[in-house]
Order: structure tokens, then C-alpha cells, then sequence
């Protein structure tokens, strides 16, 4: 089963940089500093989240601290599924 992080990743890697350099692209690397997404992106992205975690996004919470990043996707999108993070989901 692939984690929610490399789910992410994935969509990232093959829309965003078309399957390369995923090895480059660290899970808090900012996507809109490094050039990586842009405004057009970004609403790629929010269908994508919307699409496969079957949550609502509204507009007010399509900002950086939301998506700027792998692990600020993941957090948001856990925060909104009301999913555990990885660690907390050993655990259980």
C-alpha cells in the first residue's frame, strides 16, 4: 500500500515534473518556490486532493500553508479525512 505522502509524490512527479526528479524533491521543499507548481498547478493539485481523498476544499483553504509542500498536503489532507499521521497509525 502506498502512503498517503507517496500518493502525493506521485501526482506531483508525474504532472508537475513528468517523472523526474523525484529523488530531488523533499517532503518540505516549498513547490512554489522551486518552481514546481504554479497558479495553474495548484488548481490541478486541488482536484487531485479532492478527486482521490473525496474531501471538499474550499476556497479559503487553498493557501501555501495548506500546499506548499508534500508533508503540508498530507497534514491538510489528514486533518480534513481525520486520518492519523503514519507514526500515530503504528500505534493503533
Amino acid at each position: 500500500m502506498i502512503s498517503l505522502e507517496g500518493r502525493i509524490r506521485s501526482f506531483i512527479v508525474d504532472n508537475f515534473l513528468f517523472g523526474e526528479g523525484e529523488n530531488g524533491l523533499g517532503g518540505e521543499d516549498s513547490l512554489l518556490e522551486n518552481g514546481v507548481i504554479d497558479s495553474t498547478g495548484i488548481l490541478e493539485l486541488v482536484a487531485f486532493i479532492q478527486q482521490t481523498f473525496e474531501i471538499a476544499i474550499q476556497d479559503d483553504e487553498i493557501i501555501p500553508a495548506n500546499l506548499d509542500s508534500i508533508d503540508k498536503i498530507a497534514v491538510f489532507v489528514r486533518r480534513k479525512t481525520g486520518t492519523r499521521g503514519p507514526q500515530s497509525a503504528d500505534k493503533a
